[in-house]
């Protein structure tokens, strides 16, 4: 398997330590994102941040385009789809929402899928103390309704509706190719379907704008999935499920300590429900499987 060299010094890092810098990367690269935004839209944003991840994960993996059934490029081409949509609605988001909101609401679509898995009448619990959690972090107990920015927060919805649907599309992708074979082709495939919106964002992409997509796809993509691939070889499903629970966390805390984004008592009360919520259902016998290399956030 190619891998670099600071993927192979990562194994001598103790795992749940791995799959924390993990989810602290993805969120902080969501944050950087943040930043990019306003400046080149959000199609702009994932256009550049997938250009690079695509270039870096292609020079790592080198997969073979060759010897494929017509099922496996069906499977890839539709993990690519779910991938590009995934970023576009989640970055969209960000120009509506705090990212620690974002994250959140996003995050209803890991756990209901994971619920509806699992057929535990506990976790219906579970799911219904995190759709309390979503009212009160969206702050429809607080706020008019007319006033509510219910553009973000169906984008927010619908990023997460995308990301059950790439968790389902990475383990098929994962046994039709070997290796990073289907996420580099995927990432290949989620470009070209953002490329129509992003290309007219190009006469803004300055240098520096460069430079800022060049670290949002190291810190959203390329980092968090490299970590996640050693961590996971020695750490447990259920371990990882209840780590990967704490992004909504660490999304608030990017959002605080990049873009000064400050949540109400309430919508942090609504978190921990969330969090609480997904650490019950997620760790509770999930599979081997990275799932989120490049995840919405």
């Amino acid at each position: 398997m190619a891998t670099v060299g600071p993927v192979t010094r990562a194994s001598s890092v103790p795992a749940p330590v791995l799959v924390l810098l993990a989810v602290v990367s993805v969120q902080f690269g969501g944050a950087l994102a943040a930043t990019l935004v306003p400046k080149i839209g959000a199609p702009g944003s994932v256009t550049l941040r997938l250009l690079f991840a695509t270039l870096v994960l292609g020079a790592v993996a080198r997969p073979r385009l060759r010897g494929h059934s017509p099922r496996a490029w069906r499977t890839v081409v539709a993990f690519g789809l779910a991938l590009g949509l995934m970023n576009l609605a989640f970055y969209a988001s960000l120009e509506r929402l705090p990212i620690g909101v974002a994250v959140t609401i996003e995050f209803l679509g890991p756990l209901t899928l994971a619920t509806v898995l699992s057929r535990r009448a506990r976790d219906l619990v579970a799911v219904a103390a995190a759709g309390l959690g979503v009212v009160l972090i969206s702050e429809a107990l607080t706020v008019p309704l007319e006033e509510l920015n219910w553009t973000g927060l169906a984008l927010a919805a619908a990023a997460g509706a995308c990301w059950a649907a790439y968790i389902i599309l990475s383990g098929r992708t994962g046994a039709e190719f070997d290796q990073l074979d289907g996420l580099a082709i995927a990432m290949a495939v989620a470009l070209v379907v953002v490329l129509p919106f992003g290309l007219p964002t190009l006469p803004l992409w300055t240098a520096g704008i460069v430079v800022t997509g060049f670290g949002i796809a190291m810190l959203s993509s390329v980092v968090p999935y490299s970590l996640e691939l050693v961590a996971l070889r020695r750490l447990s499903a259920r371990v990882f499920g209840v780590l990967l629970s704490l992004e909504p966390a660490a999304a608030a805390l990017a959002g605080f300590l990049v873009l000064d984004q400050r949540l109400t008592s309430q919508q942090l009360t609504g978190m921990v429900l969330v969090v609480l919520a997904s650490a019950l259902v997620m760790g509770a016998g999930q599979r081997k499987d990275p799932a989120r290399a490049a995840s919405g956030g």
